[in-house]
């Protein structure tokens, strides 16, 4: 969660008791509780109005599309590489195996490589 681990977790409750007091801090985990349940719901209703003025198109938006990197990856990543799986798959015929070749022999020279 958030990248906090469970002792983490632990050592903010400990400074929130000794902050607080063990009085206040229902308190004020009954307050934090209703503000973050606030913001999720004004997030939720952001989207919704964002999708219904979008249009059906859009249906399937999800606010993590409106960054930059996983637009760029989602629209412009994705279908490279299901490209460059379908090419791969037909090289993938084991039996054209490039061989060695033998000790002292020159290998193949393409003049219009270079």
């Amino acid at each position: 969660m958030f990248g906090i681990g469970p002792l983490e977790l632990v050592v903010i409750a400990i400074v929130a008791v000794l902050v607080f007091g063990p009085d206040r801090l229902p308190e004020f985990a009954r307050t934090a509780g209703r503000l973050l349940r606030q913001v999720r719901q004004m997030v939720n209703n952001a989207q919704n109005d964002l999708r219904n003025e979008l249009g059906p198109e859009y249906a399937d938006l999800e606010l993590q599309d409106l960054n930059p990197k996983n637009f760029v990856r989602k629209h412009l990543l994705d279908p490279i590489e299901d490209e460059v799986k379908s090419v791969t798959a037909d090289f993938s015929d084991t039996s054209a195996t490039p061989q060695r070749l033998p000790a002292g022999a020159k290998p193949p020279f393409d003049p219009e490589s270079t």
